[in-house]
């Protein structure tokens, strides 16, 4: 007797649907350019079959370093349906830094759009991994690399025959570095599926969605609109880069209904000076990650931007919690509730879980979770913590708490906790209060050597036009923090060191002061 077949929904099958059942459709828009659903899907398909015919499948890396444009899709996305694992590097990497993980990961295969290409010819003798034929240049000719043209060949544009299993590696995302060298972590066709599907659910995304992404390609907080866009069939729009302006102009020009920016992007929006004259209301849902929007950012954005506000509090490992824009009004200063199919916890230094309004760090479980660090079983052992029923919690070196009623609060993270004088001080409360200050524009706090308390905390200010001091900012600010939390000082910067979702990277702040 015949045995139906175990399907599944597998993301690069469900594209081929898409470009079947609307062809003529836009399922991505970058600039002047626009590609069909069936010309993506094309695309994809000759990616994966140039890629088959070298030999490259499942089992295989393929690092991919490219800039946000259309071509960079199908290529990352031509990776998958070839079965293989695609490793997508950050452009904000050095030449060594990229030698170092494009070895990492085992990548067989390396394909570079033009502004890599000094980068790349750097390091090329310590690509031992790589044959030369495996080199592949997206937009540009160069010695020793093979162009993109003679990389397609002939091969078909036919969907390939590809039998994808879940438990397949789909990508590897190397984490931001905030606290030290980049991880590999493993995520397999589950977990992106799942990525899919419940972000799609949460954002209320829909088949005439119109989404718009803000950040480099290769980050993992932009694949909240790449992937719930293209699950549902809808429409991707990519900023090639980003500024206000342009988004502000994109987002009127393309009616978007669905975007993600990371709180600084909504600090500098918010501060155009033309801001007003721009008319947003099509704006279904606004996602906001990276790390938590200050209060008064948070409460400029739901008066002035939308009211269709989203804040996401999660890590790349694999769980996450939404605050959606029913609960902003009951749960001020939350960020919600697990996000659908995870669940969250918290436990001590010691493995144990802790009850409700208890604080410790925040762990999670769910089908997002990552398969593993790459080659690092130990670093994958440590972040493993197991609740009373055996199941294997991720720990996110954050700190926080769930209130009775569900809902978790960010206190901070672990490592950037100050302890001064024997107390607990998050900066993150501090910040928000120095924050208010009209002549500020953004903020962050760190710890510093004191010779009595040990460290105590240190104000950095990134000032609106016109401050040249802080010494108004520093008796404002102590007047109404606690006593055990004010700031010895503040100093004036420029920017912030940040990773590819705009979080500060406090680390290269801090190191400065203590070395």
């Amino acid at each position: 007797m015949s045995a139906l077949d175990d399907t599944n929904v597998f993301l690069p099958e469900l594209w081929h649907t898409y470009a079947t059942v609307t062809p003529e459709k836009d399922a991505l828009i970058c600039g002047d350019k626009k590609r069909s659903w069936r010309d993506f899907d094309k695309n994809m398909s000759r990616i994966a079959n140039a890629l088959i015919a070298r030999g490259i499948g499942r089992g295989d890396k393929v690092a991919v370093l490219v800039s946000n444009n259309i071509e960079a899709m199908e290529i990352i996305y031509g990776v998958t349906r070839a079965g293989a694992c695609v490793v997508p590097l950050s452009g904000l990497l050095t030449a060594e830094q990229l030698a170092v993980l494009i070895d990492d990961c085992d990548a067989s295969c390396l394909i570079a759009t033009d502004s890599y290409l000094d980068r790349i010819s750097e390091i090329r003798d310590k690509l031992t991994k790589i044959p030369p034929e495996n080199l592949i240049a997206a937009d540009f000719t160069a010695d020793g690399w093979v162009g993109f043209d003679r990389f397609l060949g002939d091969a078909s544009d036919a969907m390939p025959t590809v039998k994808y299993r879940l438990e397949d590696n789909f990508n590897i995302i190397y984490s931001s570095g905030t606290t030290g060298l980049p991880k590999g972590i493993v995520q397999t066709h589950r977990a992106r599926q799942h990525w899919s599907y419940s972000n799609a659910v949460e954002l209320r995304f829909h088949r005439n969605a119109v989404a718009m992404t803000t950040t480099s390609l290769y980050s993992n907080g932009t694949w909240l609109m790449m992937l719930p866009s293209l699950f549902v069939g809808g429409t991707l729009v990519i900023m090639p880069e980003f500024s206000p302006e342009a988004f502000l102009e994109t987002a009127v020009a393309h009616k978007i209904t669905h975007t993600f920016m990371v709180p600084t992007q909504f600090i500098v929006t918010l501060d155009h000076p033309n801001f007003d004259d721009y008319d947003l209301s099509q704006l279904e849902s606004v996602l906001c990650a990276g790390s938590p929007l200050r209060p008064d950012t948070k409460a400029d954005v739901l008066k002035r931007l939308t009211p269709n506000l989203s804040e996401l509090y999660g890590c790349t490992e694999g769980f996450a919690s939404m605050c959606n824009p029913d609960m902003h009004a009951v749960k001020p200063g939350s960020v919600g509730k697990p996000v659908l199919g995870f669940d969250l916890k918290i436990f001590d230094d010691d493995g144990n879980e802790l009850a409700r309004d208890e604080v410790g760090e925040i762990c999670g479980y769910g089908a997002g979770m990552m398969k593993e660090y790459y080659k690092r079983e130990d670093l994958t052992e440590e972040i493993i913590v197991r609740d009373h029923h055996g199941r294997t919690f991720l720990r996110s070196g954050d700190i926080g708490r769930i209130d009775e009623d569900g809902y978790l609060y960010i206190m901070d993270r672990k490592k950037d906790m100050i302890i001064s004088g024997g107390f607990n001080i998050f900066p993150a409360d501090i910040e928000s209060i120095i924050g208010e200050h009209p002549d500020v524009l953004d903020v962050t706090v760190i710890g510093v050597p004191h010779e009595k308390w040990g460290e105590s905390p240190l104000a950095l200010i990134i000032g609106r036009k016109g401050l040249e001091g802080t010494a108004e900012i520093v008796k404002w600010a102590n007047s109404r923090l606690a006593k055990s939390q004010r700031i010895i000082g503040a100093e004036l910067r420029q920017d912030f060191p940040r990773n590819a979702l705009g979080k500060v990277v406090k680390r290269e702040l801090r190191d400065p002061y203590w070395e």
